[in-house]
């Protein structure tokens, strides 16, 4: 596994917590590094990332509630979540993006991936 997440948890609606991607083999150049998040029986969604230069990127859902912070340089990411709801319950995954260096929001645009966290939020 190239990189590893954590944080995941139960929480109630209203709360916080904060989610921890690091690499443990860092070989390979990184442009961007992200968080995604998937429930049953949909596709894996666009939280936020962050660029090498530290520009970041977040989706309307979670903008001004989430927030990615990290290096992408160093394959390390974090993302602070506030005021959780329970739509945001769902694994979340982080993921690295090295082979271009313009920002994809989709998962097919990360070609490594950490092994998912799961969040709980209840209400």
């Amino acid at each position: 596994v190239q990189l590893q997440a954590s944080g995941g948890g139960l929480v109630q609606a209203g709360g916080s917590l904060r989610l921890s991607c690091a690499s443990s083999v860092r070989t390979f150049n990184t442009n961007f590094m992200g968080w995604f998040r998937q429930t049953s029986g949909k596709e894996r969604e666009f939280v936020a990332a962050i660029a090498r230069d530290g520009s970041s990127y977040s989706s309307d859902s979670v903008k001004g509630r989430f927030t990615i912070s990290g290096s992408a340089a160093a394959n390390t990411v974090y993302l602070q979540m506030n005021s959780l709801n329970t739509e945001d319950t769902a694994v979340y995954y982080c993921a690295a993006r090295t082979r271009y260096s313009t920002i994809s929001y989709s998962s097919s645009g990360y070609n490594y991936w950490g092994q998912g966290t799961l969040v709980t939020v209840s209400s």
